[in-house]
């Protein structure tokens, strides 16, 4: 694991923003007041991936001496997009947090507070509630994140499209499989020792390949409950957008791919073969021709980039430290939700609440 040296400051709180400037006029103001708080140590970073909308004039003229604007030019996407703004920050610790995220009181320190204490935990993320139904959990994140033995993401809180209410029964700080990049407090010089999220992706499943790599590597990720946010979701591709299927298929395989060890990984190919063509088969017959054809196109694209990884994928696998990793379910929610009607997180993981 690296060693941090000293930083110019011990948290960098990062905005990537793409034509986002309704929403930074909404919520900007609470991240600078529930981040800054008086504090020297902790910097507020506006990077802009090509807008059209003038959301840099925006920033520049209202925050002039509490957000830090960086122009990248044009859009890189989610992935390569922080890539670029995290080489020009200097912190201990970087907060990837969505432009259409509410931050609370003390919602930061929570989550730094824990890294100064836990050395081997690389990254943390707090409680995401949705914005417009604040009772219930929000999908991408919800209290954190993890995975089942066919790379199919869910969280406490979410199963499939099943979300769950908050009475208070995920608050306990848990160790997850990923954290959510919507707001994913990371260790700066863990996110560069494994070169950052990857370009690749673009967007989508970015982040949970980020954690996997990371746990190779030997370190945790964890949800820390007594820190809140609120998150609006869904407000650069809408939930049904084609294109986000694309990507969400296409890097669900490409993530499989640089990180199963050698004994899963043909068996688990085969099964999403048959799964992916289900699930293209199951679109079409819903109207969504799109969609399925989304699916079709993401198979194709990732068997054409595969042979371009095979390289990253030996040297992530064959070194790494991990035997087990927590967050993992060694079954299918799939199954498990449509067969079987375990729809809600502790039917898979009882004990963690």
């Amino acid at each position: 694991m690296t060693q941090t040296a000293q930083k110019a400051f011990k948290t960098a709180v990062v905005i990537l923003n793409w034509n986002g400037k309704s929403m930074l006029e909404q919520w900007l103001n609470l991240v600078v007041e529930h981040s800054l708080d008086g504090s020297s140590t902790v910097e507020v970073v506006m990077a802009d991936n090509g807008s059209t909308d003038g959301s840099l004039e925006y920033v520049r003229e209202h925050f002039p001496q509490t957000v830090r604007c960086i122009d990248l030019g044009r859009n890189y996407g989610f992935a390569e997009g922080y890539n670029l703004a995290l080489s020009e920050v200097d912190a201990e610790y970087v907060v990837l947090l969505n432009s259409d995220v509410e931050v609370t009181p003390g919602w930061l320190g929570i989550l730094t507070d824990y890294l100064d204490a836990h050395s081997d935990v690389a990254g943390c993320q707090p409680k995401v509630l949705d914005m417009k139904c604040r009772s219930l959990f929000e999908h991408a994140g919800a209290s954190g994140g993890f995975i089942d033995a066919l790379g199919y993401p869910f969280c406490r809180g979410r199963v499939l499209e099943l979300i769950e209410g908050d009475y208070g029964q995920y608050n306990s700080t848990v160790d997850v499989f990923w954290a959510t990049g919507a707001c994913l407090c990371i260790r700066l010089d863990a996110y560069r020792e494994v070169g950052g999220l990857d370009a690749r992706f673009f967007a989508h499943m970015e982040e949970i390949d980020l954690c996997w790599r990371l746990h190779h590597k030997g370190y945790r990720f964890v949800c820390v409950g007594a820190s809140t946010v609120y998150h609006l979701g869904g407000g650069t591709l809408n939930k049904s957008n084609p294109h986000k299927t694309y990507l969400n298929f296409r890097n669900n395989l490409l993530m499989l791919y640089k990180n199963l060890p050698d004994e899963r990984l043909w068996l688990v190919m085969a099964a999403r073969f048959v799964m992916d063509y289900l699930s293209a088969l199951i679109f079409l017959l819903a109207g969504k021709e799109a969609d399925a054809q989304a699916v079709c196109h993401a198979r194709r694209d990732f068997w054409q980039m595969r042979k371009a990884i095979h390289v990253q994928r030996r040297e992530i696998v064959g070194n790494s430290r991990m035997k087990f990793f927590p967050g993992f379910y060694d079954g299918s929610i799939v199954l498990g939700y449509h067969l079987f009607g375990k729809k809600r997180f502790t039917d898979y993981f009882p004990l963690l609440r």
